[in-house]
């Protein structure tokens, strides 16, 4: 399962923080349903390289926003995307389709994915803030 997830240390963001983000992402695009496996703390650790101690850290943040839950015999599971009191929170074809268009725009442009994330965040940045 760790295909897709990575962990850039160079990277200022924590390595936990870059797990939840990615895990979050994929729960959230339905690339993770409910009920989906997720590796054991040690396993994806070891896969990626980094102490097991920042997996869970990053597992027990998305078990904090009801994303995933332990169970003991079980391991770690998908529960669902996030839910708001309007309902479910998944991103609809029309947004996944935009989202897609704005990589592929991006990418012509020669832009890297980790300065289109930061585009991204600096505008939605701006926009809470007007």
């Amino acid at each position: 399962m760790t295909a897709g997830i990575t962990v850039d240390l160079a990277d200022p963001v924590p390595p936990f923080e870059q797990i939840r983000r990615q895990l979050s992402s994929l729960i959230a695009v339905g690339a993770l349903e409910p009920g989906s496996r997720l590796p054991t703390v040690r396993s994806l650790a070891a896969d990626l390289g980094i102490a097991a101690g920042t997996v869970a850290r990053a597992y027990k943040e998305l078990e904090q926003q009801g994303l995933i839950e332990s169970r003991r015999r079980n391991g770690t599971v998908v529960v669902g995307p996030p839910r708001t009191q309007h309902g479910t929170v998944r991103a609809d074809a029309a947004v996944m389709d935009a989202v897609d268009g704005l990589i592929r725009t991006a990418r012509d442009a020669g832009i890297r994915d980790d300065t289109l994330i930061d585009l991204v965040r600096g505008r939605l940045t701006s926009k809470l803030d007007s």
